[in-house]
């Protein structure tokens, strides 16, 4: 458990010292407590949920690299998806299971056995503990393929999980979501320890039918009939209408409780990384109007760092100062998001109300928005011939405007490349490797669940970062990439 569960534990624990029972404290170790309740259980598991999601940190995950969002200025293994030499893989598979999903797992067995609630109660609680838990899952999924499932969590009947079938888990997962639709409603769920929505669990049903169309909707192009019937299950149960919605973790203006990113480019006073070229320059291209916020303007006009090579820190655009405020939210899913896969869902025929162009305009719309643009920045960015809605053209317009849109939600940003296989990256100036399809599978299953670790290889394909997710069925030809050493 992190931050705010050692937090809460050392109070409490400062507290039963003044009990008539305070001797008998004498005998108990305050850093391993016996109990801990199903509040704190689920505010650890969202924050760490979203501090992995949020975290540049390149111990914990390079989305912001995978995705050409972010480049370095001196230290070249990440940008150039060395995958090994941190451990990256290992801290992206111990974070959700151990810091989310356990956590999740036991705060479900103890919402259930507490004879204080009301089975409405639990019922509610037990709905928001089922939304990041799929999460959690469909992260992993998305980044690993195959990844144990039916025999996770339970290290005593299955100390060596076999891994499950990538699809077989998501349609598990939409199930799962189907089924909580109306346990929002059961009871009060929980509150101060919601560091999400605070309580507000209309905003709960919608943020879980969100994710069951972000879950139907990674799923167009391999099982077109399940994306549709998952689509518009969504959409009929109500999924957001606004930025007003958007899942966020709430952070806070000092330590141990702010956005990663402050933690990780203000306080420990990193000048490595840099915008990478790859977004910069398509979003000079397009004169977007996020520039001024996705970018500081240190330097004029903006220049994005060359993608997987060396470069000077003073040269080049730094991070926009919105990203280094500890306050940042995380967002988990947005409204924008939303909006594409609506965009998408439409462009398919899909029974969702409203034409594919009105879903795009809303989702670039929202996104402007929710960066400080005015509805008038967006009107005239949409009003370019290369950002009007080209039904046409649409998956590779759609595809390049959604990456865009996600630049603090990096792992999105990776997921909408290998989806829609746009925009054009770069291969990275140093070594020219590909990038990702996904993460190798970590160090630790080869050591200690060797035998499931070779089936599960085996069966999607080999692990390698060039074998493509279950629901990846196509992908560009990177051997045609720019960049690369090459090109030096």
């Amino acid at each position: 458990m992190k931050k705010y569960i050692l937090t809460i534990i050392a109070l409490a624990s400062l507290w039963s010292c003044q009990t008539d029972e305070q001797y008998e404290d004498y005998n108990r170790d305050p850093k391993n407590p016996t109990e801990v309740k199903a509040d704190f259980l689920f505010t650890a598991a969202t924050v760490s949920l979203g501090d992995q999601m949020a975290s540049a940190n390149v111990n914990n995950n390079i989305f912001r690299f995978v995705s050409q969002y972010w480049t370095s200025t001196t230290y070249l293994d990440e940008p150039n998806y060395d995958l090994n030499n941190r451990g990256i893989s290992d801290s992206q598979w111990n974070e959700l299971y151990r810091d989310v999903l356990f956590d999740i797992k036991d705060a479900k067995n103890l919402v259930q056995a507490d004879v204080e609630l009301s089975e409405g109660e639990k019922t509610a609680r037990l709905a928001q503990l089922e939304v990041v838990e799929v999460y959690a899952w469909q992260v992993l999924v998305d980044t690993f393929g195959d990844v144990p499932y039916s025999e996770a969590l339970n290290a005593t009947d299955f100390p060596q999980p076999k891994f499950d079938d990538a699809a077989t888990i998501y349609a598990d997962l939409i199930s799962r979501l189907t089924a909580v639709n109306s346990d929002f409603q059961a009871g009060s769920g929980f509150t101060s320890a919601d560091v999400v929505y605070g309580g507000d669990m209309d905003s709960w049903a919608k943020f879980s039918n969100s994710l069951l169309l972000r879950l139907g909707m990674r799923l167009s192009d391999v099982n077109p009939s399940l994306a549709q019937s998952t689509a518009e299950t969504a959409v009929t149960n109500g999924v957001f209408m606004s930025n007003g919605d958007n899942a966020t973790i709430a952070y806070q203006s000092t330590n141990p409780n702010t956005n990663p990113l402050w933690s990780d480019l203000v306080e420990s006073g990193r000048s490595d990384y840099v915008p990478a070229n790859t977004l910069v320059d398509i979003m000079n291209e397009l004169e977007d109007p996020r520039r001024s916020v996705y970018f500081d303007d240190n330097v004029a006009p903006y220049i994005g760092g060359v993608y997987g090579g060396s470069n000077s820190y003073p040269s080049y655009s730094h991070v926009g100062q919105a990203f280094l405020d500890p306050t940042l939210p995380g967002i988990l899913l947005d409204y924008s998001e939303v909006e594409f896969h609506l965009a998408e869902a439409a462009q398919r025929t899909y029974g969702v109300t409203g034409s594919a162009e009105d879903h795009y305009n809303a989702a670039i719309t929202a996104s402007i928005n929710y960066w400080g643009g005015s509805d008038a920045d967006a009107t005239a960015y949409l009003a370019q011939a290369d950002v009007a809605y080209d039904e046409a053209n649409w998956e590779e317009q759609l595809g390049t405007q959604f990456w865009i849109a996600m630049y603090d939600n990096s792992i999105m940003g990776w997921n909408v490349w290998r989806k829609f296989d746009t925009p054009v990256l770069n291969l990275p100036e140093d070594t020219g490797n590909f990038v990702p399809l996904r993460y190798t599978y970590p160090i630790g299953e080869q050591n200690l669940n060797l035998t499931n670790y070779e089936a599960a290889s085996a069966a999607i394909g080999g692990d390698d970062q060039q074998t493509p997710l279950f629901w990846d069925i196509t992908f560009p030809d990177q051997s045609t990439y720019p960049g690369g050493p090459a090109e030096e």
